[in-house]
Order: C-alpha cells, then sequence, then structure tokens
C-alpha cells in the first residue's frame, strides 16, 4: 500500500514537471519530448494488443497514417483541432473494426505479415488516389504553436496509460492475458477469445489515430511515403519488446532509449542507426522465441502438485 502512494506522488510530481517544461525549456527539449511522446504512445497502444494477447503487428503505421490523412481531410475544410483529434483515433478504429475479424483469425507469422501487408496495401491505395487527382502532397497551412502539440500529446499520453491501468487491472485484461498463455485453454473456459482480441485491436488503433492528426499538423507537408512509412511500425514493436510488455511502464522505456539513440545517432550517423534497429529486430526475432519458453517455463515451476 505505502509503495503505492507513493508511486502515485512521484508520478503526479513526474506529470507536474512535464506540464510546466515549456515554460522554461528551449525548444529542442520541447521537440524532442514531443517525438518521444509520439513513439510512447504508439508502443504503449501497440502493447494493448500485441504484448497482452501475444498477436505481433506490424499494422502500427497504418492506423498512424489513417489519422494522419483523416486530419489532411479535416483541416482543410475547417474542422474545430479538439474534433480532429477525436476523429483521427475514429476513423482508424472503424478500419480496425472492418479488417479486425478476418484478421485476427490468422495467427503466428502469418498475422505479421498480414497487418504489415495492410499497411502497405492503404499506402498504395492513397497513393493512387492521390497521382489520379494530380496532388504532390498536402501542405496544412495554419497549424498550431509547438506548445498545443506538447499538450495534445501529454493528455493523449496520460489517456493511453490510463487506458493501459484499466485494461490490465480489469477482467478484459486477465482475458487478453489467457489468450497469450494458450488460446484454445482460453476458449474451453470461456473466454470469448474473438470478442477480447478484436476490442484490444479497436481500442489500440483508437489510441494510434488520436496522435496521427498532431504529428500531421506539425510536419505541415505529407505524403503517403511520410504518413505510413514502415519505420514507424518497426521502431514502435521494438520499443514495446525491448522494454517489456508487462504493462506501460515497459513500452514507455523502451521508446525513450531507442528514440535518444535515434537523435544521437539517426542525424550524424543515419546508416548506422539503421543498422543497429535491424541488428535489434534479428535479436528480437531470433531469441525472442527463447525468451517466451522460458517465462512459460519459469510459470510451470511455479505450480504446486499434490503427490
Amino acid at each position: 500500500m505505502r509503495s503505492n502512494k507513493i508511486l502515485i506522488i512521484l508520478s503526479f510530481f513526474i506529470l507536474a514537471i512535464l506540464f510546466s517544461l515549456p515554460f522554461y525549456a528551449t525548444g529542442y527539449l520541447v521537440s524532442l519530448l514531443i517525438t518521444i511522446f509520439m513513439y510512447a504512445i504508439l508502443a504503449i497502444a501497440w502493447n494493448i494488443l500485441s504484448g497482452y494477447t501475444g498477436y505481433i503487428s506490424l499494422g502500427t503505421a497504418a492506423f498512424f497514417g489513417i489519422g494522419i490523412y483523416v486530419c489532411v481531410l479535416c483541416w482543410k475544410i475547417k474542422i474545430p483541432y479538439l474534433l480532429i483529434l477525436f476523429f483521427g483515433g475514429l476513423g482508424s478504429g472503424i478500419f480496425a473494426l472492418l479488417i479486425g475479424l478476418p484478421c485476427l483469425r490468422i495467427r503466428g507469422p502469418y498475422f505479421v505479415i498480414l497487418t504489415f501487408g495492410l499497411s502497405e496495401a492503404v499506402k498504395f491505395i492513397i497513393e493512387q488516389i492521390e497521382v489520379k487527382a494530380g496532388s504532390m502532397g498536402n501542405i496544412l497551412v495554419g497549424a498550431p504553436m509547438m506548445e498545443t502539440f506538447y499538450y495534445s500529446l501529454l493528455a493523449i499520453g496520460v489517456l493511453t496509460i490510463v487506458v493501459d491501468h484499466i485494461i490490465r487491472q480489469s477482467r478484459f485484461g486477465l482475458g487478453l492475458a489467457t489468450i497469450k498463455q494458450n488460446e484454445e485453454a482460453a476458449e474451453v473456459i470461456g473466454v470469448k477469445t474473438t470478442k477480447y482480441k478484436l476490442f484490444a485491436f479497436i481500442i489500440s488503433a483508437f489510441l494510434m489515430g488520436l496522435i496521427g492528426p498532431v504529428m500531421a499538423l506539425r510536419w505541415t507537408f505529407i505524403v503517403p511515403a511520410v504518413a505510413f512509412t514502415p519505420l514507424v511500425s518497426f521502431q514502435t514493436m521494438i520499443m514495446s519488446i525491448l522494454g517489456g510488455s508487462k504493462d506501460f511502464r515497459g513500452p514507455l522505456l523502451g521508446a525513450v532509449i531507442l528514440t535518444l539513440l535515434s537523435e544521437a545517432f539517426g542525424i550524424k550517423f543515419p546508416y548506422h542507426y539503421m543498422i543497429i534497429l535491424g541488428l535489434a529486430l534479428i535479436i528480437i526475432v531470433k531469441f525472442l522465441p527463447i525468451y517466451v519458453l522460458s517465462h512459460v517455463l519459469s510459470r510451470i515451476r511455479c505450480f504446486k502438485y499434490p503427490l
């Protein structure tokens, strides 16, 4: 109980510092924190589906990109900023609902490939639409100040952490964890696995879509290659797995570490950073099954069987 109180007090203290930072911090630090917030939200949202159920998704770029293009459409007709954020999340959530039922019937590496393919398919469709419309990109004029993006992402980040905490403490979260351990056994004991997976998929996509409009207005110039870059999907997955998928603290830590590495190496040594990222992906793919197996075995040893 005492440790929980200390954690709550520490959380409010950190939140107060983050809230006050734009008043005295440099523009560079605010910009860096915006990038960290973006990836932290994406990684925590990714973890709600993939970390809790074990369904590894590479569709992050699709939901993030849909949020961006919802913003492009809404900004042109002068819809208020806060409504655009909501519509970005809603658009991604609806897309997840439409593709969720067929996609979530597939498991293992096939699900990974399918989600990656869907992201690329959405990018290709939007590219073709823009080519036929004679568009060479979208310029968003009259974007808000940098502080608006900062506080928007801070608020969405707090919302994402609260949602993650509620799910983890709920019966719904327990059902998702059961799916990860053994989906067939979960169905036998009465867990509605399809419903649980679909809800997690929609919630994850909605949170990813929320930050699409924020980043679209920050970047101001939008093309499909930027909105749907597969690098976002790979980095988000690596961040979440690097930090650990037990709760939001793991993806948050992974996002901070990898974003700082990107800042340190990505500009001066862009190719070296891509090599580091590629090596990290290879190591995860190579050794993750061994880690999962050892984790399962350690859980099995915890059970005490009567003689």
